[in-house]
């Protein structure tokens, strides 16, 4: 007979190593029971929300420009429209921050919600690949079955047509996000133009489809419990008022087989299992607040199912805090999150604000290193200047200089003006001719103003350096 300290032990060693692996270390194939309900059926539709946003945005074009470009190599971002470039660091740093509190403070108002519902890895795990798998070898016990099965025609072919549809899902998924980062008509290009000339689009290609195949084929839940990031500092982000997906143990227990006696002292878990059978990632709920748990509420529907087969009031598994469970107090807004939110408004209005004030034109203006001033006759000096432009607009602008305080002229070496051509940088030399009677000081700080046509685009201050006029 076992003693306590040894069944307290079993309960307890699910704490010791992850669902999907044995107490030898070797991988344990997740056969998810298909689930059914109302919050899988409203996770349907929010999936068909992302399938069509996902599908749709790499080509919806604004004034000739995509929508959303993430070109890494280019280390050029377009967002909503706008370009931006290495010059914006600060904005994208300033972004990340921003990026960083909102998952703070989400994560400690709502746990998981993101994995389960709108994260991509789920969706296309759970509303795409697997039910694709449930179209071809059925549901889990009958997966399970093949799989255990010796390798007849019938199972080889199963086996074949659904690794095909998988690399053929894949190939579309990695084409598609492939356009977001080189835009579909360098896509386009790809797929139509001779293979010599797009062989590293070629090679980037097959590799994101052979890293997605991998992921969904293979790999599967094991991205959450190992790869992501999130699901190990979720211990971290929750605390007892966080909104997860839990059980409720002080109705639930103790657990026992469904008895029609109400007078038999156990809980209303009726120990049937389904949901574990149900769980993507292989725990049981009932154990509590796991790093594996993606909050997908599949669930909350099997044992609603259930409560209802047996006649007994549904949220047994439900959106609740751990202290809602412990005390019956109502998910509430604490001093934790309204401290979260306090920051986040702050970074987001002065993120706002470097938005609304950036500039679609950067230029840098120095003095031409190891150059002194030049004599122009009796009574002028000139200082040569290099001049570096990024255009971050979808037009070629030719870039007039003008003196803005005082006199003195510019003249552009080879031009009227310096071309600029739409989202690219350019450079040139110009210089500044000042009368002596300006000149004060060893430095004269100057401002030059940049124009395109008679539009004032910025103004840019240097210095210029002349003879002291005694």
């Amino acid at each position: 007979m076992e003693s306590g300290e040894e069944v307290m032990g079993d309960q307890e060693s699910f704490r010791d190593h992850l669902a999907t692996v044995d107490a030898a270390g070797k991988r344990k194939w997740i056969f998810a029971q298909k689930p059914n309900g109302k919050f899988y059926n409203i996770r349907i539709l929010v999936s068909w929300c992302f399938f069509l946003l996902f599908l749709s945005l790499p080509f919806i074009y604004i004034n000739g420009q995509p929508l959303f470009l993430f070109d890494i190599p280019a280390a050029k971002f377009i967002i909503f429209g706008k370009v931006f470039w290495p010059q914006d660091f600060f904005i994208f740093g300033l972004t990340m921050v921003t990026f960083v509190v909102f998952i703070v403070l989400f994560t400690a108002a709502f746990g998981r919600l993101f994995c389960g519902w709108v994260c991509p890895q789920t969706i296309f795990m759970e509303m795409l690949f697997r039910r694709l798998e449930y179209l071809i070898e059925g549901d889990a016990a009958a997966q399970r079955m093949l799989d255990n099965a010796p390798w007849t025609g019938g199972k080889i072919l199963k086996k074949t047509i659904k690794h095909l549809l998988f690399f053929a899902l894949s190939f579309i998924i990695a084409n598609i996000f492939l356009a977001y980062i080189i835009s579909y008509k360098e896509l386009w290009k790809i797929m139509t133009e001779p293979v010599s000339e797009h062989v590293a689009g070629l090679l980037s290609i097959i590799i994101f489809s052979g890293i997605f195949y991998g992921v969904y084929a293979f790999f599967r839940e094991q991205v959450c419990t190992v790869v992501c990031p999130y699901g190990r500092l979720q211990s971290v982000l929750l605390d007892g008022n966080s909104m997860i997906v839990a059980y409720d143990h002080k109705r639930g227990e103790p657990r026992g087989k469904f008895s029609k006696n109400t007078a038999s002292g156990l809980g209303d878990c009726i120990d049937c299992f389904q949901c574990v059978k149900v769980c993507p990632t292989g725990i049981d709920i009932r154990n509590g607040t796991q790093m594996e748990c993606v909050g997908c509420t599949a669930c909350i529907d099997a044992c609603n199912h259930m409560m209802e087969k047996v006649n007994r009031p549904l949220g047994l598994i439900r959106y609740a805090s751990e202290n809602g469970i412990e005390t019956g107090t109502r998910l509430h807004y604490t001093s934790r999150m309204k401290f979260y939110t306090g920051v986040l408004i702050l970074l987001t209005v002065l993120l706002s604000a470097l938005l609304i004030t950036r500039k679609d034109i950067d230029a840098t203006i120095m003095r031409t290193p190891g150059m002194l001033y030049q004599e122009r006759g009796k009574d002028s000096v000139s200082n040569l200047y290099n001049i570096k432009i990024a255009n971050k607009t979808i037009k070629n602008i030719p870039l007039t200089l003008k003196i803005e305080d005082g006199a003195g002229n510019i003249e552009i070496i080879g031009d009227k003006a310096i071309p600029v051509k739409e989202q690219d940088e350019s450079s040139g030399n110009f210089f500044v001719i000042l009368p002596k009677s300006r000149i004060k000081e060893r430095k004269t700080t100057l401002k030059i103003g940049l124009y395109e046509g008679a539009r004032r685009i910025d103004v840019v201050s240097t210095n210029f350096l002349g003879p002291v006029n005694n």
